[in-house]
This record gives C-alpha cells, sequence and structure tokens, in this order.
C-alpha cells in the first residue's frame, strides 16, 4: 500500500468502484421514491432493468476490451478510460440537476461499458507490477477495497440523494470522485504492451468464442474463472436479498438490512487480507476448499440462527434488533460466510494471473468479466424462479448453502491440480 506500483492502481480502482455505485444505488433510490410516479412506470420492473442495462455492456464488450489491454501500453489506457468517467460523470450531474430519468440510464450504461474496459486493465496489470509473492496480497486488497468501495458507494447515494440538496452532493460527489480516480491514474507505472502487433476483432461475438476457447483447455485458469463466478453467483443471491431478508424472514427495517451490508463488505474484507497471511505469500488453491466449506457452514448457522429471532408486529430497527440474542448469531453467520468467501475466492485470482501467458492475460481476464456478469445475470433469474414457486428466502439461501457443498469436491481437484503444476 505505499508502493508506487500498486497504490495509485489501488485508489484508481476503489474511486471506480465507488463511484459506479454512488451514482447507480442513487438513481435507484431516485427511481423508488420520486422519477417513477413521475413517468407513471412500475418502479420495479425499471430497476430490474437498469441493474441488467449496467451488466450488459460486460457482455458486449469484454472481448474488446481484453484485446486492446493485450495490444497497447495498460497505464496510458487507463488514463483514457478515467478520462472518459470524468466526461460521463459531468453529463450525469446534468442529467441529475434537471431530473432526466432516460438521460441518466443511458449514461449508466455508459458508466458499465467504462467499467467493462476498465476491468481486464486491472487485473492484468498487476503481474507486471508485482512480485509473484506479492500477487495473493495485491489481490486480496483489490477485493478488500473493492467491497469496501461497493458498500461506501451504495450507502452514501441512498443517504444523500432524498436529501433537500441532494441531487447537487451526488452531483459534485460523482464528478469529483471521478477526478480523484484520474490523478491516481496519472501516478501508475507504465505496463508494456503484450502483444502489440495483434489484430484486434472488432466482432464482439466472435472474439468472445474465440476468448473461452483458448481459456478452456487450460484446467487451472478455466476452473479458477469458474469459481470466482460462482462466488458472484452466490454473493449476488445475498445481496439483492438481503432487504427481502431482513424483512420478511427477522421482521427488520432497512437500518437492519444496511447492517448486513456493512458486515459482508468488512467480512469480505477480512478474508481476503487474511487469505495472504495464512498462505504466507505463496499462490496456492490450497485454502480453497476450507473456504467453500467455512460458506456451507455459515449458512447452516444463518439458516439456525434466524428461526431463533422472533418477529414482532412493527418492523425492528438496529437497536432493536441487536437486542434479540438470536441476532449476534446472524450476524456472526454472514460474517463468517464473507470472510469464508475471500478465502475463498482470493486465491483463485491469483491463481488466474500467475498461470495465463503474458500474452493472453487481458483476454483471461475479460472471459472472467463475461462469466461474472453471466453469473450475476443467472443470480437473477434463479431467485425469480424460486419465488415464482413460493419458496422463501431462507430456504433459497439454504439451497444455494448445499449446492456449495457439492461442487467441493471440483475445487478440492483445482487444488491438487495446481499443486502438482
Amino acid at each position: 500500500m505505499t508502493v508506487r506500483r500498486f497504490l495509485p492502481l489501488f485508489l484508481t480502482q476503489f474511486f471506480g468502484a465507488f463511484n459506479d455505485n454512488l451514482f447507480k444505488n442513487a438513481l435507484v433510490i431516485l427511481i423508488t421514491f420520486r422519477l417513477a410516479d413521475e413517468y407513471g412506470l412500475n418502479a420495479r420492473l425499471l430497476i430490474t432493468s437498469i441493474a441488467g442495462l449496467f451488466i450488459l455492456p460486460f457482455f458486449l464488450f469484454s472481448s474488446t476490451a481484453g484485446q486492446l489491454a493485450d495490444k497497447y501500453e495498460k497505464a496510458f489506457l487507463i488514463r483514457i478510460i478515467k478520462f472518459v468517467e470524468i466526461v460521463l460523470m459531468v453529463l450525469t450531474a446534468a442529467a441529475f440537476t434537471f431530473l432526466n430519468l432516460w438521460g441518466l440510464i443511458i449514461l449508466l450504461f455508459f458508466m458499465g461499458a467504462q467499467s467493462a474496459f476498465f476491468g481486464p486493465l486491472k487485473f492484468s496489470i498487476l503481474p507486471q507490477h508485482l512480485n509473484e509473492n506479492e500477487l495473493v496480497a495485491g489481490n486480496g486488497l483489490v477485493s478488500a477495497g473493492t467491497y469496501i468501495a461497493i458498500l461506501s458507494g451504495t450507502l452514501c447515494g441512498g443517504l444523500f440523494i432524498l436529501h433537500p440538496a441532494g441531487r447537487a452532493f451526488i452531483s459534485a460527489g460523482v464528478v469529483g470522485v471521478a477526478t480523484l480516480g484520474f490523478i491516481a491514474s496519472l501516478l501508475i507505472p507504465k505496463a508494456g504492451p503484450s502483444v502489440p502487433g495483434m489484430k484486434i476483432d472488432w466482432n464482439p461475438f466472435r472474439s468472445t468464442m474465440d476468448i473461452i476457447s483458448y481459456v478452456r483447455p487450460n484446467v487451472i485458469v478455466f476452473r479458477s474463472i469458474l469459481g470466482i463466478s460462482w462466488f458472484w453467483f452466490l454473493g449476488s443471491v445475498f445481496l439483492s436479498q438481503f432487504p427481502t431478508f431482513s424483512k420478511d424472514i427477522l421482521g427488520g427495517n432497512e437500518e437492519v438490512s444496511t447492517l448486513f451490508l456493512v458486515v459482508f463488505s468488512v467480512g469480505v474484507g477480512l478474508g481476503s487480507t487474511l487469505c495472504n497471511r495464512l498462505l504466507k505469500g505463496k499462490i496456492s488453491a490450497r485454502l480453497v476448499p476450507f473456504g467453500c466449506i467455512g460458506m456451507t457452514a455459515a449458512i447452516l448457522l444463518l439458516y439456525f440462527f434466524s428461526l431463533t429471532v422472533p418477529k414482532t408486529g412493527e418492523l425492528a430497527g438496529v437497536t432493536e434488533f441487536i437486542s434479540e440474542p438470536g441476532s449476534w448469531g446472524v450476524i456472526f453467520s454472514f460474517l463468517m460466510l464473507s470472510a469464508s468467501g475471500g478465502i475463498f475466492s482470493v486465491p483463485m485470482y491469483a491463481l488466474m494471473q500467475s498461470r495465463s501467458s503474458d500474452e493472453h492475460r487481458a483476454r483471461v481476464i475479460a472471459c472472467l468479466n463475461i462469466t461474472d456478469s453471466f453469473g450475476m445475470v443467472l443470480s437473477a433469474v434463479f431467485v425469480a424462479l424460486m419465488l415464482m414457486f413460493k419458496i422463501s428466502i431462507i430456504n433459497i439461501f439454504l439451497i444455494i448453502g448445499i449446492v456449495n457443498l457439492l461442487i467441493t469436491p471440483l475445487l478440492s481437484r483445482l487444488a491438487r491440480d495446481e499443486d502438482g503444476h
């Protein structure tokens, strides 16, 4: 965190993730409590569409982004992307000021596109700037920082937007944070192109299939990608259902839902940083099965502790909720779940980077972005289907925990294959 080859990239990533979630959550809250009624639209349908619209660019542009990241100098590309973010945020500030709903939705799509182009760069530049024994620590810090940025951006977006001067706060915030991200990017050391003579395939569908077909034969890299995408699937199920779980299962209000978001983010940060201490900087998959078992154990604990929290007539705030003995079990379960998730995912990021060739690394990470996006979309479809069959949220969590346990043998094979590498 004190060296130039890491800190500026960490800050650039942190400010970018913060801004994405500041903008996105402010827009969601604004639609829910104001704009949906003014425009005569269904708020739930519109918010679901917005979530999909933000993820769509990762499907469309990740393969192109991966090729560009392998062909050109990475620090220069990052600066271009961060400058584009400032332009987008100035337009966003104007759209918030004039309450232009459709303008905000279009800009959210472009913000997703900007993030899609940044993704392959941030993970492919790490192995160029860090030594192999620093990769686990670097990935752990980036993962922890990203979750804290997501949490703080989401909280600020929700807290400020409905304030009388909220739109002015958010407008100044998104432009200011984008500017900080650009300034941080100016300090990132150069990272030379991996394949400067490569010809870019601008057909996103063909280039996507080419990337996947390249990655599949590399068993360790491909399984790492699938493992990380499973973590995002599982995480998306929990994060998206915190409000419903708080209200319907525990009888808690939005304060309790926010508490779980805080606990989850802190837990991933703890697990991600603990992982490096346990592995002592060595790139290894040996902790991955234990992280997987830890997540299932935490989900089982969550299921049982949830049954011990009594529901009262009115929705409880945080103070009332934590006065119930069972509530601390629920909080501990979420902390254990997310910390195990950090231990589970961080070694796979390091494995994916170290076992990819220099010439293809950015495109491999582009493949990860595509599968992560698919996992998040699939999680929304999965939850919607479960709810259609009248399965309660806590039982959905239990099903996810059982499936997670079933994939542990596959991840144990990843550890064995990696050790034999």
